[in-house]
């Protein structure tokens, strides 16, 4: 079961199929579309419905999604963990009116709260595009370090495209919230 997050000015909650439209919305833009591995462009309501109608809750933390949702606005984008070539890997974007105000900072670390809290695992991966550095400094700030580049088909711009790989251990990002304002903190 997706548990509820909350932050100051987050709520991360279970994927539902209400959110089609929203999703649609803030996907059909190649600027978010264009970064992410699996997301074509155009981005219909059906694409959103087949997404969302295969969703399911699991018990598995590295098999849950989230919707990010701005408390007062609704969806703003999605966060989600699952299994990659036998790792926790975990993946996120947020709709473009939404950029720079800190909130996927906030969200990863509430999810990334949870997902240490939940598990025993001693790291997560996870990576970007070469070009997407907004995301990249996201990944910084939380502790990732680069690991190696790689190539990823990206369904939007149907293209091979160079992506630098990242790995977060446990001892970085307890680091990190350490050092961090509270209102990054999940649940304060």
């Amino acid at each position: 079961m997706t548990p509820l997050l909350t932050t100051p000015r987050l709520r991360l909650r279970s994927p539902g199929i209400g959110d089609a439209t929203r999703l649609t919305e803030l996907l059909n833009n190649f600027a978010v579309s264009g970064n992410l591995t699996s997301v074509p462009h155009p981005y219909t309501v059906t694409d959103a419905n087949t997404w969302l109608g295969s969703w399911r809750a699991s018990p598995r933390p590295a098999e849950t999604s989230f919707i990010i949702e701005r408390i007062g606005e609704g969806a703003v984008g999605v966060l989600g963990f699952r299994a990659k070539q036998g790792d926790a890997h975990i993946g996120y974007w947020l709709g473009e009116p939404h950029w720079g105000h800190g909130l996927m900072t906030e969200a990863t670390s509430a999810a990334l709260t949870w997902y240490f809290g939940a598990t025993t695992d001693d790291y997560i991966t996870s990576g970007v595009f070469h070009f997407n550095m907004a995301s990249l400094a996201i990944q910084q700030k939380l502790g990732f370090v680069e690991t190696g580049r790689s190539t990823i088909h990206c369904l939007a711009r149907s293209e091979d495209v160079e992506h630098i790989d990242t790995e977060l251990t446990r001892d970085a990002f307890e680091t990190y919230l350490n050092r961090s304002e509270p209102m990054l903190r999940a649940g304060e």
